[in-house]
């Protein structure tokens, strides 16, 4: 007779969202400096782990990706102009860390988030976990604007600009300097309704503050976007500024529905602090 397969007694846990009583008061952990420092090394850890595992994916995407760039990039020729011998080797390198970075993105805010979860309530826990699928999809949707909009555009601009008095042939490392410093600073950028649904949710500022400093609010985006974008045309200033602002605008809606009351005041519309 068949010997039974026993299965393991331990059972996989699955991650879940913090309970809320209403009618327990609202507290947090409390960790000494030593727990602080082994959870800071552990999550350092899964992070370094993250993104080793996803590099394989970014070295295998990498050729592909930098054929990409050479065609938006408008360069005449075999390729992307290189000063020294081994850039091939260290531009190669660059962008598939680069791509790795950007796939275990969601990983690494997760950390970052578990590893400041002892310093928040119950409520602000629920709060931040809940908000983690927007800010993955936020992000990939940034990236994806600046690959395939902002940066082409961009260096469609600026390789016609006068084209008959400078000769377009930039260097291998300056284009991709371009295209990630738009592509990261996009995806951070592209962030701005969570962090505002999240600031109202809290308490710190209103959905009435946020329409009422629109124009200052306006300001410091368009400043952000010189900031983003490489160049300092204001062609492609425009193409990154845009979209932060209707991000904004979104950022009131959301925060206007979903935000009504805060942790702070339950009653009443968030109190801003000034």
């Amino acid at each position: 007779m068949a010997r039974m397969i026993k299965m393991p007694a331990g059972k996989m846990k699955i991650p879940r969202l913090p309970q809320v009583d209403p009618n327990t008061p609202d507290t947090f952990e409390e960790m000494t400096l030593q727990e602080h420092l082994i959870e800071l090394r552990d999550r350092i850890m899964k992070v370094c782990i993250g993104i080793g595992l996803a590099f394989i994916i970014g070295a295998i995407a990498a050729p592909k990706v930098l054929r990409q760039i050479v065609q938006d990039a408008q360069v005449e020729g075999a390729g992307l102009d290189i000063s020294a011998p081994s850039d091939p080797l260290t531009l190669y390198f660059k962008v598939a860390l680069y791509i790795a970075i950007a796939i275990a993105m969601p990983l690494i805010v997760y950390q970052l988030i578990a590893f400041l979860a002892p310093g928040l309530t119950n409520k602000e826990k629920r709060l931040i976990f809940m908000s983690l699928p927007f800010v993955t999809l936020l992000f990939v949707a940034g990236v994806a604007y600046a690959y395939f909009v902002a940066a082409p555009r961009a260096l469609m601009f600026l390789s016609g600009f006068f084209s008959d008095i400078f000769s377009w042939d930039p260097d291998g490392s300056e284009v991709l300097t371009f295209f990630l410093t738009l592509m990261i600073g996009l995806g951070l950028a592209f962030q701005l309704p969570v962090i505002m649904f999240i600031l109202a949710k809290i308490g710190i500022v209103s959905p009435r503050k946020m329409r009422e400093w629109r124009r200052y609010a306006y300001l410091c985006l368009t400043i952000l976007a010189a900031v983003i974008t490489p160049s300092t045309d204001p062609i492609n200033m425009a193409i990154v500024a845009f979209p932060l602002l209707l991000l904004y605008e979104g950022g009131v809606i959301i925060s206007s529905i979903f935000a009504k009351t805060s942790f702070r005041n339950p009653d009443d519309d968030p109190v801003a602090v000034t």
